[in-house]
């Protein structure tokens, strides 16, 4: 766990910067190379034809690659997963995670302020194929067994959400779960696997969008599933072979870059946002922080459970009118205005600015709020610069 500033324990950070460094990293298989090369190409001749690859050989890399599976290996150890899959993007491994578990017919409870793509995604397989879905807020275990039904196989989480911040108890909904023979998917983006290991609690499946922290530098567009050799095996040569979604070995290729300084990114982003958000917390222009690693959050003991740290992105909301507000997110230096999060940058997006109640209550995200994603800019360059904001909105706003 972190001390009250937000600083990680060495001894806690050491398996994984270990498995970021060298695992997977064949050096006598690869001539001594520190960096594994990319293996950027399309077949592997002088293959016996007859079915699925053997170990340590390879046909297709729409099926596997060498330079991919080093990616895969680290990613499934830093989980505590048996096995890992890479794949072309974050939607690309949430949708085949999805396919897996449900056909025709069957019913899905997910929760409400998940990724707005996955939530489409489920959207899109009811209009196309009749899979049934519920949207619960996710922070009472009541609202799952409520929402089970006989054609239920899946419940999807994601905690903690990026937009609201809110926890799922990832051990009390497996347990859930499992009593009803149902799957469960947590999106484990926003923590990574640092800090939180879902696989852990019972949970049967890990997806992550590579694009974000995993990666780390804003270069590459990816996604990863972590679950039980049996499972990833079947996807391998199934959805992820048929759907055609896998990871370009060159994308594999950055992505094993980035997981190389995972654990210090990490270990800077949580220090950096947890002095932000106690800045934000006590701010006069501030009305309300959102971010699980503050004492004042609601669900900040269940953190303590079940993560073991936090990472840097959150919400706040200001006083002020809605466009005075947008004033302020527009004159920030260091923070820019994007979609995404999880790289060495600084972003911000005014998610719940000008939301009215109608679309507030449908998507969970308070009115007003504002997301960061805190990069790895000074600490003090990036308070300063949202207090000369933040000032400056007090007397305009």
């Amino acid at each position: 766990m972190a001390d009250k500033k937000g600083r990680i324990n060495r001894e806690y950070i050491r398996t994984a910067q270990d498995i970021c460094t060298h695992l997977g990293d064949d050096y006598d298989r690869f001539f001594g190379a520190v960096v594994p090369p990319i293996f950027q190409n399309s077949l592997f001749v002088d293959y016996e034809l007859s079915g699925e690859e053997q170990e340590g050989r390879y046909n297709y890399t729409r099926l596997s690659n060498p330079t991919i599976e080093i990616a895969e290996q680290k990613i499934a150890a830093l989980e505590k997963g048996e096995a890992a899959l890479c794949f072309s993007s974050g939607m690309a491994a949430i949708s085949t995670a999805i396919f897996y578990w449900v056909s025709t017919g069957s019913h899905v409870i997910m929760v409400k302020n998940a990724y707005s793509p996955a939530r489409n995604f489920i959207e899109l397989l009811h209009d196309k194929f009749g899979v049934e879905f519920t949207l619960v807020s996710g922070e009472k275990l009541e609202e799952y067994e409520r929402s089970i039904r006989p054609n239920t196989k899946l419940i999807y989480l994601e905690t903690p959400s990026s937009l609201v911040f809110t926890l799922q108890d990832l051990e009390s909904v497996a347990k859930l779960a499992k009593s009803y023979g149902i799957a469960t998917i947590v999106d484990n983006s926003w923590a990574t696997p640092i800090f939180q290991n879902p696989l852990e609690f019972g949970i049967d499946m890990v997806v992550h969008s590579a694009s974000k922290y995993l990666a780390g530098h804003s270069d590459i567009i990816g996604g990863v599933i972590v679950s039980r050799k049996d499972i990833i095996h079947a996807i391998q040569y199934g959805e992820r072979c048929l759907l055609g979604g896998i990871m370009d070995p060159h994308q594999a290729w950055l992505l094993i870059r980035g997981l190389r300084t995972l654990p210090v990114r990490m270990k800077q982003h949580q220090e950096s946002a947890l002095e932000i958000a106690q800045f934000l917390e006590q701010h006069p222009v501030v009305e309300r922080v959102l971010y699980p690693g503050l004492k004042s959050h609601p669900q900040y003991e269940l953190g303590k459970k079940q993560m073991k740290g936090y990472s840097g992105v959150l919400g706040f909301i200001t006083k002020g009118n809605p466009d005075k507000v947008l004033e302020f997110v527009d004159s920030l230096q260091y923070f820019k205005k994007g979609p995404s999060w999880g790289g060495f940058e600084s972003l911000i997006a005014p998610v719940g600015v000008g939301m009215d109640e109608e679309t507030s209550k449908k998507t969970g995200i308070p009115i007003g709020t504002i997301r960061i994603s805190v990069g790895l800019e000074s600490v003090d360059t990036l308070i300063d610069c949202l207090d000369r904001g933040l000032v400056n909105l007090s007397k305009n706003g």
